[in-house]
């Protein structure tokens, strides 16, 4: 019926003023700016914009809600002064109109609400499905290899902040990085990390280093090979930056395995995006347990495998530890079998030797690893082997590169 009363009424009367005679369900506004490409036309419950070749659908609230005025915005704090609570939720704008790139929209009461249209386009619903949150380089090792990233001094590292800038996105790009030539102790060890984000205090420890003595209930703690996995998968919310230094090798093996966690993901997405749709929506529990002298814990996370952003599908972790996956038991017998089809496609992907890249850690050579994307393992190996590392909070590493302009 809208659409129909649209076609039939002459364009000299899709004002405001005549329309504003009209009860608001048979209301439609069409406006254009000939010269910005920029058509509006008001339905009953948003603003249908189109901008650049974009077609956004704009709530009324939600507009009124994001108004960039002084009384609605505080600019020096980046806050809101608005009481959402305090909106009309049948709020509607009274006048509309484009002027000098802006969307102005003029509400009951007089107040006038002014919106960059560029800005719309960029936050809202349809611009942000089309974009992805961070830039990524998917990885085997020929490409990580191939790209030839080169690592960062610890020098220049402690005191450019253009190196940290670069390093910050190499980190960004392929989910790991490395500073060269750090001194091989566990303070400088400290030191490097505190120049991208703080520390993550955990049951191991602010800075922890360890050795094969098993004093930990922990199968890190000893000579062992580890497959690849991510860590603290048993932790609600896994630690988002795993920093590892060999400060001593007096032995063979013990080389460092990386694997890009989202390049394996989405070549089962391609393939079978059933799987993919399982491994990302089938809660999971993963569990630590440790009961020695010196230590007790029982810790448990709960989440899919494959985790993605709603609006986009965009990855941004996975939580994979074939060691510490608890009992399966939160999944419909009708769902067990497809799971494990899935999960066995993922693992596939994930030990294709193309896929492995491995790096010999030693003495100054600071390894930091992004635990929500790639996981880690190594070689068994032999003699005394000591590292030392940490936890990074993820939130202020991405809170560093974005202060650098970089996005994240």
């Amino acid at each position: 019926m809208l659409s129909s009363l649209t076609r039939k009424l002459p364009s000299q009367l899709l004002s405001g003023a005549r329309n504003a005679q009209l009860p608001w369900r048979h209301r439609t506004q069409i406006r254009a700016c000939a010269a910005r490409s920029t058509k509006f036309q008001l339905l009953e419950d948003c603003l249908v914009l189109n901008h650049g070749g974009a077609q956004m659908r704009l709530n009324y609230v939600w507009l009124r809600d994001h108004c960039r005025s002084e009384a609605s915005f505080n600019h020096s704090t980046n806050q809101r002064n608005l009481d959402t609570g305090s909106i009309d939720l049948a709020i509607r704008p009274d006048n509309t109109s484009v002027e000098d790139g802006h969307l102005v929209l003029t509400w009951r009461g007089g107040h006038v609400s002014k919106y960059s249209l560029n800005w719309l386009t960029d936050n809202s619903y349809e611009g942000k499905k089309q974009s992805c949150v961070q830039p990524r380089t998917l990885w085997n090792s020929e490409i990580y290899e191939n790209a030839n990233i080169p690592s960062v001094k610890w020098e220049k590292f402690m005191s450019c902040d253009d190196e940290v800038k670069k390093f910050l996105q190499n980190y960004l790009l392929y989910g790991v990085a490395f500073v060269d030539d750090v001194p091989a102790t566990v303070e400088a060890t400290e030191a490097v990390t505190q120049r991208v984000s703080l520390i993550r205090e955990t049951t191991y420890g602010r800075m922890w280093c360890f050795t094969s003595d098993f004093s930990r209930g922990d199968s890190a703690y000893s000579q062992l090979a580890l497959d690849r996995h991510t860590d603290t998968s048993y932790f609600q919310e896994p630690c988002g930056i795993q920093v590892f230094h060999c400060l001593k090798h007096e032995g063979t093996g013990g080389r460092t395995l990386l694997v890009d966690g989202f390049n394996a993901a989405e070549k089962v997405r391609q393939r079978s995006p059933e799987n993919f749709e399982l491994l990302s929506s089938v809660p999971i529990r993963h569990e630590y347990i440790e009961n020695t002298d010196n230590h007790r814990n029982h810790m448990t996370g709960i989440g899919p495998v494959l985790n993605t952003y709603p609006w986009n599908n965009e990855m941004y972790l996975i939580r994979y530890n074939n060691y510490d996956r608890s009992v399966i038991n939160m999944i419909p017998h009708d769902v067990v079998q497809r799971w494990y089809v899935a999960h066995r496609e993922l693992t596939t992907e994930l030990r294709r030797p193309e896929n492995e890249l491995w790096v010999k850690l030693t003495p100054g050579k600071v390894v930091f690893i992004d635990n929500w994307r790639v996981m880690h393992g190594r070689d068994s190996f032999t003699g005394l082997r000591q590292l030392c590392g940490c936890y990074l909070t993820r939130d202020d590493v991405l809170s560093t590169a974005r202060c650098f302009g970089l996005q994240a």
